[in-house]
């Protein structure tokens, strides 16, 4: 039975979260793992949730990515063993050179809270095996530095390595090519924007996060 640690900053707010859907909703041993630590504690799947992490301020993540845990779920990653970043999770993989491109200001340039709609487009990774090709689902979003941003070489290389998993359907925030999450060259490194865990029980609106995972923790 698959073991998840949820990283904690100074400023997450989804941390409770996650550790809810992963223990309560999908029967998994859960723990938290503070950021000054660097036991990952055993954990199978390792995820870093939303919400804020000290330094937000100078550049989402900027900061946080020099944690000490960051080196074990460096470390984690590498291994190949599974790594999930949820929106400020995604900013601090991205500043952490888990993944590839940077999260910048939404184009409105205002913090977007609200449900959108993804397309699946990648069933051949971890966090997506339970679910099918197009499959659309909702979700909230709850952001203000959401607009995924790579240069040319770069766009070129994660869309030619089929390396994105989730577009929006209604761009909320300018994301280059309606990204909405991405994953490394070896498929075990997923950022994006979107909840999955404010999307898992049925008296939150919506299920479709559930099937996430479902697929990640088996």
């Amino acid at each position: 039975m698959a073991k998840v640690g949820v990283v904690v900053f100074p400023g997450s707010n989804c941390d409770d979260d996650a550790v809810h859907v992963a223990s309560e909703v999908s029967g998994r041993p859960a723990v938290k793992l503070w950021h000054k630590d660097r036991d990952l504690q055993g954990c199978d799947v390792v995820i870093v949730p939303g919400g804020f992490s000290y330094g937000d301020y100078l550049r989402c993540g900027a900061i946080a990515r020099f944690s000490p845990i960051m080196e074990s779920v460096a470390a984690h990653a590498k291994s190949g063993a599974p790594v999930l970043g949820i929106c400020n999770g995604f900013q601090v993989l991205t500043e952490a050179g888990l993944l590839p491109g940077v999260l910048l200001r939404n184009a409105s340039l205002r913090f977007q809270c609200r449900e959108v709609s993804l397309v699946v487009e990648r069933t051949d990774t971890p966090f997506t095996r339970r679910l099918a090709a197009k499959q659309t689902l909702r979700m909230p979003i709850a952001h203000a530095e959401g607009n995924y941003f790579l240069d040319d070489e770069a766009l070129r290389a994660v869309e030619g390595n089929g390396q994105v998993v989730f577009r929006y359907v209604e761009n909320p925030n300018g994301s280059l090519h309606d990204i909405a999450g991405v994953v490394n060259a070896q498929r075990n490194v997923l950022g994006m924007m979107p909840h999955p865990e404010r999307a898992a029980e049925t008296l939150l609106g919506s299920t479709d996060g559930r099937r996430i995972f479902e697929s990640l923790l088996g």
